[in-house]
């Protein structure tokens, strides 16, 4: 099977244990994230073989990190060594109508100062035919926007599937442009596209119309237009999704999603996840559950519905990571979100 490559940042992610207040906490839970080393790792526990690319500071903090991702089963060798720091982010976990907090420390890390050329393409994807980018990665530096641009020139240019993840972070896009005026060309050159109800009108300014988010129940009908205005605008977009995550507080979203390809629309199953554990990395369970199930499934609405349940396996596992199997997945799209222990 030929392998999917991913380029991005992952940094350390440092947490108050429990549900504590940042102002509480005397200890941080430690782990590692980031949205395109949780779609490597989503593959990796799926099974489909996956290479990790990123740049990580040669220090210990460095090489624990590097350990923490070969050990979840993602190709680490095309990972490049340099710059003084690995990127920190702190987030505090929300609860009932208290939301969750996000604070980044992550200026001059390792991967926000690469540069164009430092990666080495040509054999980063030798055996690849698949790319995924979000854009995360271009939201960092100007350098690591020029990187990424470069990765996904070199991937349309031999052929591989290029997908992205819209993923507007408002607290990122410091560096002196506007997000879509760097993201149009990247995503002019995708196959694949997914986003939130709010990154296309936060990044194109391509909106949903009569939709509020903070309702508790996204409409899935709504946003159709969204998916026919992306195609377009980028008509190499054959295939869109949109995550529909329905904030009812932050212990109870709904959760599901539609996908439009090639003007075909397909709805999932809408998910009640009352008890959420950790919602981070949804969005990128979601991603990683649809490029397996666009390689598994050519019916896509089955796609799709693996999709949707891995993603919402994701909401009760602990950490950025969504360590759930295939087996797991089908068995929650077959109906059974039991619980049932497994003897």
């Amino acid at each position: 099977m030929a392998r999917v490559v991913t380029f991005g940042e992952i940094m350390l992610r440092l947490s108050p244990p429990g549900m504590q207040r940042f102002v509480q906490a005397r200890s941080f839970d430690v782990v590692y994230g980031g949205g395109e080393a949780n779609v490597a790792v989503s593959l990796a526990n799926l099974g489909v073989p996956v290479d990790f690319v990123t740049r990580l500071p040669d220090n210990e903090i460095g090489q624990a990190c590097l350990r923490y991702i070969r050990e979840a089963g993602v190709g680490v060798d095309k990972i490049l060594w340099g710059g003084d720091r690995l990127g920190i982010y702190f987030l505090e976990m929300g609860a009932v109508m208290r939301a969750s907090q996000v604070i980044y420390d992550r200026d001059r890390s390792a991967l926000a100062t690469i540069e164009p050329g430092m990666v080495p393409w040509d054999s980063v994807f030798a055996d690849a035919d698949w790319f995924h980018w979000t854009g995360i990665t271009p939201a960092i530096s100007r350098g690591a926007a020029e990187a990424c641009l470069e990765g996904v020139r070199e991937a349309k240019a031999r052929g591989l599937t290029v997908s992205c993840d819209l993923n507007y972070r408002s607290k990122l896009w410091k560096w002196g442009r506007k997000p879509g005026e760097v993201m149009a060309e990247m995503v002019a050159l995708c196959d694949v596209a997914i986003g939130n109800e709010e990154d296309a009108a936060q990044v194109f300014g391509i909106s949903a119309p009569d939709v509020d988010v903070t309702a508790g129940l996204v409409d899935a009908d709504k946003y159709r237009s969204v998916c026919e205005s992306l195609n377009a605008r980028f008509p190499s977009l054959n295939t869109i999704a949109i995550t529909l995550r329905g904030s009812r507080s932050a212990s109870h979203n709904s959760w599901s999603g539609i996908l439009w390809d090639r003007g075909e629309v397909y709805t999932a199953p809408i998910y009640e996840v009352t008890h959420i554990v950790d919602r981070v990395g949804g969005g990128d369970a979601f991603m990683g559950g649809l490029i397996y199930g666009l390689r598994a499934y050519a019916d896509r609405q089955q796609a799709l519905n693996f999709a949707v349940a891995a993603s919402a396996l994701k909401h009760t596992v602990f950490g950025d990571f969504n360590l759930v199997t295939a087996d797991e997945v089908q068995k929650l799209m077959g109906g059974d979100a039991s619980g049932r222990v497994s003897r």
